[in-house]
């Protein structure tokens, strides 16, 4: 997740909204105040992080986790920062906490696209996904199978997801709009023995093939759903449909697992051609649910909305966001552009809708979203790329002036390192709060501590990853690191921010060669693996650059063979037709510059912050 904003604003911008002292009482924030004997999130903060073991101890009691065998203490630092035990000694299954609200209150409101809105309740959701466990087990997968999940994010989705984490398996988690070539990849790099997935998705008016390009990925057995509920397409040898698999059995006792268990496998672009394959624990749900009940603020029936994936870190969040929080989440099954999803946004009385701000932008260029009653917003939640200010005013206004809580973080945290309270005023496109429970640094290129540059975390944090599968941990996130002016261990994350007055921040985007396109995190290595295989081409880089305005746009520098002869918007499209084809539909093309040769440093790397700086006329 990233989250910057350039826009032409004042140089000492003013809050949108502000809380009143009677509202601020009501707030989750208020009740830890006062349980940590503190007058102000300043003071509260400071207290987290240096009292991290009551913190996450408070933590745990106000979200009711619930464990076969107690921990005996939060944290154990005896392996260093980079290695801590956390919940020592302790045994649980995390999806055991996700049924604490009423049995008959509503667990998942959904819609399909062109559908009814339907209710899932909270004991509906246990049933299936026991059921679910149920077959898993009856099939003979075991504890420790890494099982995907392919597809749109449905009901059935989440119960499928809650379930391999009940019978003690890992999700891994992929995006449906991924194409064969990176779903192969992904499956191979968590050596997934089955999938599940659906024969077809529908958006926008549109019928996509999925279960076809799991066949072309050569995907291990699949477990295959319908769209449109009439029946399955012919399946390999091997597969079943989804009424074939389900054991009419709903009642399963969760497998017990250790607190440093794998439940969750994702993928995070790093400056490699390869993606990051970050498992999640059993822990790191608790770090989701944190992060929404204290800086989102949610509460008991609370109806959280975000447009998201399972293959993206948000899928798994908003699951554990709202049910370890006793609220529900809403899941529109179509493209959240339209007018329809701001009327499902309306029909669910939606309380937290998330974004991501290339999504808000096309909102109101399109005015889709006028003369909707949007009054149950509580607040509003803007993740995964740099946030325009002045279109996050104009979502502001349509619940009335409800603030946004800007949220920074990623993969390998669980959630966020800089974020929001509703506790403080909105100044909107900026971050009014560090999270609770870790801290950051602000350095320079010298090391030195900054107002604006490289952030680093300080560890450690319930949430942070500490183990990946297919590259050396220590080597990405701790090796050549600054030691903090405290002499505290740093951990590098790749943001750079700035720090206003009045203890704001504002992103200043990545530091590395990573980037967010509508709000899906990318590395440059991948959309120039992608382009090699273009006629014409020899060698490109790929950036994200910002005019100012908000989102990044991605520009493609190229050196070409017989470049005084080539079409240049003939090669763009078939620059864009390789991206479409071998990686991801949703990356767009901003702008093609052919160049003579690549800038490049003395060891030959390709100096991509040079081009960011040379397309945004910087010397």
């Amino acid at each position: 997740m990233n989250n910057c904003s350039n826009e032409d604003a004042p140089e000492s911008p003013q809050p949108a909204w502000t809380p009143t002292p009677e509202f601020i009482k009501t707030t989750n924030i208020a009740w830890l105040m006062r349980r940590a004997k503190v007058d102000s999130y300043e003071a509260l903060h400071k207290w987290s992080v240096q009292n991290r073991e009551e913190f996450w101890a408070l933590t745990i009691e106000r979200l009711g986790i619930r464990f076969q065998k107690p921990f005996s203490r939060v944290m154990d630092l005896s392996g260093g920062v980079e290695n801590p035990r956390w919940l020592v000694d302790a045994r649980f299954n995390i999806v055991e906490s996700c049924f604490a609200a009423p049995a008959d209150s509503p667990a998942i409101i959904h819609q399909t696209e062109g559908g009814e809105i339907e209710i899932m309740t909270v004991g509906e959701l246990k049933k299936l996904t026991d059921r679910v466990a149920s077959s898993l087990k009856q099939r003979g997968f075991k504890p420790g199978d890494a099982l995907a999940i392919i597809m749109p994010m449905t009901a059935e989705a989440v119960a499928i997801y809650l379930s391999i984490i009940k019978a003690g398996c890992v999700v891994v988690g992929i995006a449906d709009s991924f194409r064969p070539k990176e779903i192969a990849a992904r499956l191979r790099l968590a050596r997934a023995v089955a999938v599940f997935t659906q024969d077809v998705v529908v958006r926008g008016g549109k019928t996509l093939p999925l279960y076809a390009s799991m066949i072309e990925a050569v995907a291990p057995a699949a477990i295959v759903l319908s769209a449109k509920n009439n029946g399955s397409p012919p399946l390999r040898p091997g597969d079943c449909a989804w009424h074939d698999f389900l054991e009419a059995k709903d009642r399963f006792e969760a497998v017990i697992c250790e607190p440093s268990d794998s439940i969750n496998i994702l993928f995070s672009s790093g400056t490699t051609g390869e993606p990051k394959a970050i498992p999640w624990t059993q822990t790191t749900p608790i770090k989701c649910a944190m992060d929404a009940h204290f800086h989102q603020n949610i509460q008991p029936g609370d109806v959280l909305v975000w447009p998201t994936n399972l293959g993206w870190m948000m899928g798994p969040w908003l699951i554990f966001a709202s049910l370890l929080n006793r609220a529900a989440m809403g899941l529109y099954c179509g493209t959240p552009t339209g007018n329809e999803f701001g009327k499902f946004v309306q029909s669910a009385k939606t309380t937290m809708l998330g974004v991501v701000p290339s999504l808000v932008k096309n909102w109101r260029n399109t005015g889709c979203m006028e003369n909707l009653d949007w009054s149950a917003i509580k607040l509003f939640s803007s993740t995964g790329e740099c946030s325009n200010a002045g279109d996050m005013r104009w979502l502001m206004s349509r619940a009335g002036g409800k603030p946004v809580i800007e949220y920074c973080g990623g993969t390998e945290i669980g959630g966020g390192y800089i974020t929001g309270t509703v506790t403080r005023p909105c100044i909107p496109g900026t971050f009014n709060t560090s999270a609770l429970g870790l801290d950051f640094v602000i350095l320079d290129e010298a090391g030195n501590s900054a107002e604006a540059g490289e952030l680093f975390i300080v560890p450690p944090s319930i949430g942070l990853s500490t183990t990946l599968l297919n590259q050396k941990h220590h080597e990405i996130y701790f090796a050549g690191t600054p030691k903090s002016s405290r002499g505290e261990t740093l951990r590098r994350h790749g943001d750079q921010i700035e720090k206003l007055p009045g203890d704001y921040w504002r992103g200043l985007g990545r530091a590395d060669d990573t980037m967010n396109l509508g709000g899906i995190k990318i590395s440059s290595a991948e959309i120039e693996q992608v382009l090699r295989v273009v006629p014409d081409v020899v060698e490109t880089a790929a950036i994200a650059v910002s005019s100012g305005d908000g989102p990044s746009c991605l520009v493609i520098y190229a050196v070409c063979s017989g470049a005084e002869n080539l079409c240049k918007d003939d090669l763009a499209t078939a620059m864009q037709l390789a991206i479409k084809r071998d990686l991801n539909p949703l990356f767009k093309i901003h702008e093609l510059v052919i160049v003579d040769a690549l800038p490049r440093t003395a060891s030959n790397k390709v100096m991509r912050r040079a081009l960011r700086d040379l397309w945004l006329g910087r010397d």
